[in-house]
């Protein structure tokens, strides 16, 4: 079976993320007072071929260790659509 899978790939805490920085310091000047602690990262969707909804989450759990994101510094979460 064929299965659409979403992939969000985040900063850990901790980490710097300059993007999400520069984001939030804008936003007020813009009128949204209210935003805060953005976070900037990417979403990645692709399909997988595999027997289960299980098994898939698993294959693209490994691609995400091996290569979709840097686990030292990113979060992955795998959401099997």
């Amino acid at each position: 079976m064929r299965f659409e899978v979403k992939v969000e790939v985040v900063p850990r805490d901790g980490i710097a993320n300059p993007e999400g920085a520069t984001i939030e310091r804008a936003l007020p000047a813009l009128g949204f007072v209210n935003a805060g602690n953005v976070r900037v990262g990417k979403v990645i969707q692709l399909q997988v071929e595999a027997e289960s909804a299980e098994s898939a989450e698993r294959v693209v759990e490994d691609m995400c260790n091996r290569f979709l994101s840097n686990p030292v510094i990113e979060n992955a979460t795998v959401e099997v659509l």
